[in-house]
């Protein structure tokens, strides 16, 4: 506020959120993987009110369908593990939406804890203890900063992983579901630039993502020895030589 910017982008939701707090006079676009209503950023999508709008991409909202693309993989797994960040305001309906899911699909689903670093590690050593027949990644910002270190101790330990985005199987993770980044921030750039123009956020809807990618990164698959069906193949829209 000191500095007078003409407009903030913010991401995470947490840091939308500390925006908000801070100005209700300055332009704030987000781009929140959890739901801007429920989250208290926006009134509504269509009409979100205030000096606050961006870009809603839904990854909080896809453990469900990622849980079944990982027992389309593994159609004999019934030990599932959900890895949670217990700090991420939105864990609870996520860690609901996966139980869930994991009732129809005849799958046992163990929720496992990591709120740090050293805690991703202690994590794994659980899922090799609980013997993990697989594991869903939640969306959550800690978890994408450490996709390497995810990617390698999932190979390291046979646990085959889907994740949340593709930069996790570029990163060598087996598998991913969810919304695009660039695709996203590519409309958060938009907006900005809208705003700058003269437009103002209450009268630009919340956007929803709508370009959705599956990725699966062969190399890890074999790796893990994993066979990946080929029908499972032939609807990714990016396939990891």
């Amino acid at each position: 506020m000191r500095r007078q910017v003409a407009a903030i982008v913010a991401t995470p939701t947490t840091a939308a959120l500390a925006a908000k707090a801070g100005t209700s006079t300055v332009p704030i676009v987000f781009v929140s993987t959890d739901d801007p209503v429920n989250a208290g950023l926006v009134a509504s999508l269509a009409r979100p009110g205030g000096n606050v709008t961006g870009v809603y991409f839904f990854l909080s909202d896809l453990g469900a369908k990622q849980l079944g693309l990982l027992r389309e993989l593994l159609p004999s797994a019934v030990r599932i593990a959900h890895l949670i960040n217990p700090g991420n305001p939105n864990v609870a309906f996520a860690t609901k939406d996966v139980i869930a899911a994991a009732s129809t699909l005849g799958v046992e689903v163990m929720p496992v804890e990591a709120g740090d670093v050293p805690g991703i590690e202690i994590a794994f050593k659980s899922l090799v203890a609980k013997k993990a027949e697989g594991l869903v990644v939640a969306a959550d910002p800690l978890f994408f900063s450490r996709r390497l270190q995810l990617a390698t101790l999932a190979t390291r330990h046979g646990i085959p992983a889907i994740y949340n985005v593709r930069e996790f199987a570029e990163a060598g993770g087996l598998m991913s579901y969810g919304t695009s980044l660039a695709d996203a921030f590519r409309q958060a750039a938009t907006y900005v630039t809208r705003i700058l123009k003269g437009e103002k956020p209450t009268d630009l809807p919340v956007v929803q993502a709508t370009k959705f990618e599956l990725a699966i990164n062969l190399p890890t698959a074999r790796a893990l020895g994993v066979d990946v069906p080929p029908t499972l193949l032939a609807r990714a829209d990016e396939v990891i030589e």
